[in-house]
């Protein structure tokens, strides 16, 4: 099976719309979902400032994809920054790593290392009465 790109496997964009997709993400989709469910619907400013001062470790993988997700809006599809709202935040599935770990009586125990895909979908909003 041949490699495809993500523009084609997913949904198409409108025009007003731009996204980044960032690849193998190592944590889990259930803590990925966490922080990205904290962006879904609001202003990339208001965005960006929640993930700024976010705990989660993984907060930073987030900004860097919505970062680039603002970029490609801008410079791809020539989209005004300051209207920009997150439409969707989706986690998916990748690889689990098997790795083991040496216990008492000669036992092996078994230790999953999942990995994380994420969709960040931006768009343009003009009326500012829908964007929260």
């Amino acid at each position: 099976m041949s490699k495809v790109s993500a523009a084609t496997v997913g949904r198409r964009l409108s025009d007003n719309e731009a996204n980044a997709v960032a690849r193998m993400i190592r944590v889990s989709p259930q803590k990925l979902n966490l922080v990205a469910a904290m962006i879904r619907g609001k202003k990339v400013s208001h965005a960006l400032a929640g993930l700024e001062f976010s705990r989660k470790r993984i907060a930073g993988e987030v900004r860097k994809t919505l970062r680039s997700a603002i970029a490609n809006a801008e410079n791809n599809q020539g989209l005004d920054v300051d209207c920009l709202v997150v439409s969707e935040a989706y986690v998916g599935k990748s690889i689990v790593m098997k790795r083991s770990h040496c216990m008492g009586r000669q036992r092996i125990g078994r230790i999953n290392k999942p990995f994380s895909h994420l969709t960040v979908v931006v768009r343009e909003i003009r009326d500012e009465r829908k964007v929260v």
